[in-house]
């Protein structure tokens, strides 16, 4: 079900690369709105816009914007459109918001005879992590081991479709984070596209030519509170994408000291379900080890370790590695985009972003 309203833009707002932030007067009050200028266009001032206001009215974890949809009086700012341009998958497909993309091994584009045939990642390291949060800790931990590693994301579709909805995305390519953006299955928006995670991961080594690459779906996690409904199911597949492919799997726990939902304390039974259920093949699993001197943080790190512990023994393709945490506290401090898990920080939930950035340091080791 879709909920629509019709407004007036007050003004924008704020916004970043690929996105603008706007203030919309509706008739049930003024609201803030999101819009994707290469979708829709750029509104501005007194344009009459068309609203989905759905997660917005409904108040889900995704709901803090609406979404501009049209502005329909001004056929001036809709984007254009080059019927001539190449490529022909669709993603969003059949729904109102449907885009045509060039696919990375697309017929039509200049990488195909590169990837025609292409089956092997050459021992690629590949991190999968539940939440679009871990993102920036998983690539801290990659370059406080070796800085100069090229980085690829690939952002699956579990979470938001559009890439430019993702403002950490924004400013990890800004800093020189991130060497691209791959957005798979239907997400939609980044350097290259991807019709699978299989191909998206042979375009990271091949195309992109990336040292390493992390997998996570975008902003906008979504779950039931059950054992198997939830999105992050998806980070047991990459690592098997990435398994079958000849790469490196490396699992990222989601760990939290802080979330109040006792299923998610610790080790979350996402992780234990994606990694101990759907995976089917051999991975590392990182493990932070040492101390931090927090006390909470270092009561639920070793929760986590004994957890852990007991997955692998009932899933023995599991192979636990213990990262010191030495050090990591100082580097998450210092990435150039705002940490935040669940509504909350590093001082709230040290452990959770740890357990993502000693993912990325084990990653950018050599293996023996």
């Amino acid at each position: 079900m879709i909920t629509w309203r019709e407004g007036t833009v007050r003004g924008r707002v704020g916004g970043w690369a690929g996105v603008l932030e706007l203030e919309v007067d509706t008739a049930e009050g003024t609201v803030r709105s999101l819009a994707y200028p290469d979708v829709v266009g750029a509104p501005e001032p007194g344009d009459r816009v068309l609203l989905n206001v759905t997660a917005l009215e409904r108040g889900l974890g995704t709901g803090g914007y609406a979404v501009v949809v049209a502005v329909p009086d001004r056929p001036d700012l809709w984007p254009t459109v080059d019927r001539a341009a190449p490529g022909h998958l669709v993603k969003a497909r059949y729904t109102p918001m449907q885009t045509t993309v060039l696919g990375v091994d697309d017929p039509e584009g200049e990488h195909h005879a590169l990837l025609v045939d292409a089956d092997d990642l050459d021992g690629l390291p590949v991190v999968a992590a539940d939440l679009h949060s871990a993102l920036p800790a998983v690539v801290a931990g990659v370059r406080a081991q070796r800085a100069d590693l090229r980085i690829a994301y690939v952002m699956t579709d579990g979470g938001a479709l559009p890439a430019a909805f993702s403002r950490t995305c924004a400013e990890l390519r800004a800093a020189g984070w991130l060497t691209s953006v791959i957005t798979a299955v239907q997400a939609y928006g980044g350097d290259l596209e991807a019709v699978t995670v299989h191909s998206a991961l042979l375009a990271a080594r091949h195309v992109v030519g990336a040292d390493l690459a992390v997998v996570v779906q975008g902003p906008g996690n979504l779950g039931t509170g059950t054992r198997w409904g939830f999105s992050g199911v998806s980070a047991g597949e990459a690592l098997n994408a990435a398994a079958v492919l000849g790469g490196r799997p490396v699992a990222s726990l989601r760990v939290s000291e802080a979330d109040p939902r006792p299923r998610h304390r610790g080790l979350s039974h996402h992780s234990s379900t994606a990694y101990g259920r759907v995976l089917a093949h051999p991975a590392e699993v990182p493990v932070p080890a040492g101390r931090t001197g927090r006390p909470t943080t270092d009561s639920c790190l070793q929760d986590v370790r004994e957890q852990v512990a007991r997955l692998a023994d009932r899933a023995p393709h599991l192979r636990p590695v213990d990262v010191p945490v030495d050090q990591l506290m100082d580097v998450l401090a210092d990435v150039p985009t705002r940490l935040r898990t669940m509504g909350r920080g590093l001082e709230e939930d040290a452990a959770s972003f740890l357990a993502a950035a000693v993912a990325g340091v084990l990653a950018a080791r050599p293996t023996a």
